[in-house]
């Protein structure tokens, strides 16, 4: 119990370190796309780097973590309902560039995936299922332009035929016309997930077990701060724009 206590201290300092990255790029994308501020960086490699550290350490995270705790099916239900909530009102409040398919309920339905499936993943080596989930990942990263291939080197072309509608841009064919400005896919990213998964087995020690004051209670309560953090980023900003500061 003592291991497992200093163990979930060290997973939340880590998640709660990426979701101070998350609000502060966050903040950026409102500065830049909502009131104008003039940033190229903010449109650069650099940035997009930036972006992809805050998701990919989620996402392997939550993977690692679902062999912690007994209430996988509670923890799966409540991330899918808080992506549904966040893309309904973003359809309500802003239908221009609404949420659908984004990071709540990939995680949520990643993790229901995962909980029939659980039996058979643990008679794949770890070392097998991790290199296998990773080099899927790798070669299923283009796969929502319509390829295979990571990182704009394309192998190649998959049939359109895949990329109809609603379904398959959940799953990762998304048809053309769809917008969301936070998409992920059950393809690649599930693949990232599994990654995560079968990392646990192979390391089942943390590297630190240290504590900060903060930042590992906002670790401890992650989906409530991924909830609530951007119409408190609204509020402050619409605040200081109304004070002539913005």
């Amino acid at each position: 119990m003592k291991r497992s206590a200093l163990r979930q201290h060290g997973l939340d300092t880590i998640r709660g370190i990426t979701l101070l990255s998350m609000i502060a790029y966050h903040a950026s994308w409102d500065l830049v796309y909502l009131y104008g501020v003039n940033w190229p960086w903010y449109r650069s490699f650099g940035a997009y780097l930036w972006q992809q550290s805050i998701c990919w350490t989620f996402i392997l995270l939550s993977g690692y973590c679902l062999h912690l705790g007994r209430h996988r099916l509670k923890r799966g239900l409540m991330a899918f309902g808080g992506g549904a909530l966040v893309s309904l009102v973003t359809l309500i409040a802003m239908p221009y560039s609404p949420i659908i398919c984004g990071v709540l309920t990939f995680l949520g339905t990643a993790t229901l995936l995962t909980i029939p499936l659980d039996a058979l993943l643990r008679r794949i080596p770890a070392r097998a299922g991790l290199a296998g989930s990773f080099l899927l990942f790798l070669m299923l990263r283009e796969v929502n332009s319509g390829y295979l291939g990571f990182e704009g080197v394309l192998v190649a072309a998959l049939p359109q035929s895949w990329y109809r509608n609603l379904l398959t841009a959940c799953l990762g064919f998304p048809y053309p016309g769809f917008v969301s400005s936070d998409y992920f896919p059950l393809l690649p990213w599930l693949f990232l997930f599994l990654t995560g998964y079968f990392l646990y087995d192979l390391r089942r020690r943390e590297p630190f077990h240290w504590q900060l004051p903060v930042v590992t209670g906002m670790g401890r309560h992650s989906l409530v701060v991924y909830l609530a953090h951007q119409p408190v980023i609204y509020g402050i900003l619409a605040a200081l724009h109304m004070a002539g500061i913005l």
